[in-house]
């Protein structure tokens, strides 16, 4: 028999929970809740939407399991204070990884994680609390992600590297070994961090300048 989960969120990520937990996980999704200020509708993906301040009530915490469905918004700040809240209440949290991860490091994961299809997580990985791995990283041996944290896809992250609380790493960053990410920082999509970075930084890649040659001048295409 399957466990029980309620779900914090009716966005996309709250959506994308709904559909991984139901369908690669032993949890199946009974109810969504968010704050009773943001309650605009009361059917979610088929399922009962209740105020947080009632799902208690409604959906106990001795036979059922939680998850904030929630992005990077704040940089991870109201992803973590739903978890404290959720946790506040008595509820367990759940963390979902992927069947379709390759998982190394004898499932050394906290609470509420988000783990998609095609990440590899070496041997001596640690990843803390409430942290998201989209789909198609490389964590890198002996790496550390701390809690509230939010690495998007296809980051290669190197032996060795320590990333703080409630950091963002965007697509197609690079991270070398050995370096340390200060808590709060946020590395941009295609960054390259070769020396640590210090808490509350800002990482940006270069943008790709257009081009002056028109694509109608392109030739062979």
């Amino acid at each position: 028999m399957k466990k029980r989960l309620v779900i914090f969120g009716m966005g996309d990520a709250a959506q994308l929970a709904h559909f991984y937990f139901n369908t690669d996980s032993d949890y199946e999704v009974v109810a969504f809740t968010v704050d009773g200020a943001h309650l605009t509708a009361t059917i979610f993906c088929g399922l009962p939407v209740v105020a947080l301040e009632e799902v208690k009530a409604a959906f106990s915490p001795d036979t059922h399991d939680f998850f904030v469905a929630l992005g990077y918004s704040s940089l991870n700040a109201l992803r973590k204070t739903k978890y404290f809240a959720a946790k506040a209440l008595g509820f367990r949290l759940a963390s979902y990884v992927s069947s379709r991860a390759t998982v190394l490091n004898n499932h050394n994961i906290g609470e509420n994680c988000f783990v998609l299809e095609d990440n590899t997580l070496q041997p001596f990985v640690s990843i803390g609390n409430n942290v998201t791995l989209w789909s198609g990283n490389h964590i890198g041996h002996h790496s550390i992600v701390k809690d509230h944290s939010f690495i998007a896809s296809h980051v290669v992250v190197s032996g060795g590297v320590e990333i703080g609380e409630q950091c963002f790493v965007g697509v197609n960053a690079t991270l070398r070994d050995r370096i340390r990410i200060g808590e709060r920082c946020v590395i941009g999509a295609g960054a390259l961090l070769l020396a640590d970075a210090e808490p509350n930084g800002v990482y940006m890649g270069e943008a790709t300048a257009r081009s002056r040659v028109p694509s109608s001048r392109l030739r062979g295409l």
